[in-house]
This record gives structure tokens, sequence and C-alpha cells, in this order.
């Protein structure tokens, strides 16, 4: 499915997500505590803000992990350009476990 939303300067990927009811995961609430925003970025790298230490220690731990990934609450877009990101599918004997509410 593609879908095209606008976004400004300073927005990073899980807010953009969430104000177009993108279901875009995000346990820790998006403070870069977890995984489950992960993204991978297909078009305009260049454009978001640079990986920091604490954002590519919690990449270690997503599932599907590529050289374009990055999290959704630390991916900011620093200039007016198109983004592209992809949000991998999850393996379905744990998803459940990603969503809020799931017994």
């Amino acid at each position: 499915m593609n879908i095209t939303c606008e976004a400004l300067v300073g927005d990073n990927i899980l807010d953009v997500a969430m104000a177009n009811n993108i279901d875009l995961q995000h346990n820790c609430g998006g403070v870069c505590a977890c995984s489950t925003c992960h993204v991978i970025v297909t078009k305009g790298m260049t454009s978001l803000s640079d990986q920091q230490d604490d954002e590519a220690d919690q990449l270690d731990e997503a599932e599907g992990l590529t050289l374009d990934s990055r999290l959704g609450c630390q991916a900011v877009l620093t200039e007016d350009v198109d983004i592209v990101v992809q949000i991998p599918q999850m393996n379905p004997e744990i998803a459940h476990l990603f969503h809020e509410g799931a017994h």
C-alpha cells in the first residue's frame, strides 16, 4: 500500500505516521527506547537528521535491519524534499506482542 503524506521540516517520521493514521508501532512512546518504529528509508536519507548512537543501539534490536534503517521517532526531516519509507513486515509469530492491548 502506498500512502502520501504532507510533512514539515522538523517533523519526525513517527509523528507524520501517527498524524496520518498509519500503523507504525511505537511501544516506548517515541523516546528511542525500543525498535518498534523501525522503517527503511528508500528515498531521501540525506534529508533526515543524522543517526545518533542511542538510535544505532536500538536499531540493533530491529527485525529486518538494513543499511537504510532508521527509527521513525528519531528520523527528523531536515529539508523540504520527498522522503519515502517502507514499514517492514513483522514476523507474524510475534506481531501481536507489539500492538497496544495485546493479550
